[in-house]
């Protein structure tokens, strides 16, 4: 099982915390990031979460479409920032295929930790905006598989 964490790309400021859409930059760091998994074949997820925040279902959608992926997309309850991972844990454990979620930070970091080491704090990961890490589960544990961040693209 593949499980591919994505945070969300750079949004513009605004008093609506949950109608911020996507900036230029952050459309640009998708076009790169979409070109980078498209070409190295990286990315196989038939399903992409993400929360119901704007910025992250934006970030969701144009990345299927730069990978020109024929994933669902699902909006899924339980990814905010501030949400516990434990909802999603559960989730992920009933699933045998590949996802990704697009979601927030520290809810991302927090996700990985508890994936990685039984804790979700102190957090073990730092997603910047617009960067994906992948784990890998085997053998009921889950292991990084590559992390990649935004400038390396």
């Amino acid at each position: 099982m593949h499980l591919y964490l994505i945070r969300h790309a750079h949004a513009l400021d605004g008093d609506d915390d949950a109608a911020r859409p996507l900036s230029a930059k952050g459309r640009s760091q998708i076009r790169a990031l979409g070109r980078f998994l498209r070409g190295s074949g990286a990315f196989e997820a038939g399903e992409i979460w993400h929360s119901p925040l704007r910025r992250s279902a934006d970030t969701a959608v144009l990345l299927a479409k730069r990978l020109k992926a024929k994933a669902r997309l699902t909006t899924v309850s339980g990814l905010r920032p501030g949400d516990s991972p434990d909802s999603i844990v559960k989730k992920l454990l009933a699933l045998r295929r590949p996802v990704a979620v697009v979601g927030h930070e520290p809810h991302l970091s927090a996700l990985a930790s508890l994936l990685v080491t039984g804790k979700a704090a102190p957090p073990r990961f730092v997603l910047k905006k617009c960067a994906v890490l992948r784990l890998d589960r085997g053998g009921g544990a889950w292991a990084v598989r590559w992390h990649v961040s935004p400038e390396l693209v």
